[in-house]
């Protein structure tokens, strides 16, 4: 009886260990299967698809999205999710040229690629893992900072340009940073979470991907 319960112990144990390969193999993301290729045009259409989203959505006012007629620098929360994983170079790239793409649906001068441009440097620049951990509280942080340092940096250009009064420009600015970079910060994580999420899975997705091919 006793050998009878050993063998029947370990029948269950393979049976066990069985089934959770099988609940593993299960668990293996749907894009892991995906061609390397793929998977890179996938992510491509993605990226560009939140981008235009983005764009469209600097023209729109939502009720309850305004503070003080203003409403949120979505772009730059998405510089700022793009960056922040990535080295200072690629965020100075993405920033200049989602500047550029801002430009061309408002107005080109002052251009807005010098502001996103060096937010995109900065917060690549920022040594997250020592300085700052990933949540919800540190990325609105540092998008309020961002947006604080974007706004002066567009205020500098107005005055260079010299056809305003310094003074205007400078009222104006502290009634708009301010109010600009509340705004932007509170809807910081709304932005950062599901693009972080979904360049993580596809991050995961592609080594497995190229596992296999």
């Amino acid at each position: 009886m006793k050998i009878q319960g050993f063998w029947d112990g370990k029948r269950k144990q393979s049976k066990s260990s069985k089934q959770k390969r099988k609940s593993k193999q299960n668990n293996i993301p749907l894009l892991s299967k995906w061609h390397p290729q793929a998977l890179q045009i996938l992510d491509w259409g993605v990226t560009f698809g939140s981008v235009v989203i983005f764009l469209l959505m600097l023209l729109t006012r939502f009720p309850g999205m305004e503070l003080l007629g203003i409403g949120p620098n979505w772009l730059l929360i998405w510089v700022v999710a793009w960056s922040i994983k990535r080295s200072a170079f690629q965020g100075a790239l993405a920033g200049v040229v989602l500047g550029l793409l801002q430009d061309a649906m408002t107005a080109p001068d002052p251009t807005h690629a010098v502001s996103l441009g060096m937010v995109g440097l900065i917060t690549g620049l920022i040594q997250k893992q020592r300085f700052i951990q990933e949540d919800f509280i540190s990325i609105a942080l540092i998008v309020f900072g961002m947006s604080a340092l974007a706004e002066t940096i567009f205020a500098s250009q107005l005055s260079f340009m010299g056809d305003r009064n310094p003074e205007d420009i400078w009222i104006y600015y502290q009634r708009i940073a301010l109010a600009s970079a509340i705004l932007t910060s509170l809807w910081a994580p709304v932005v950062y979470y599901p693009l972080n999420l979904w360049w993580q899975r596809l991050k995961t997705a592609e080594q497995s991907a190229t596992s296999h091919f």
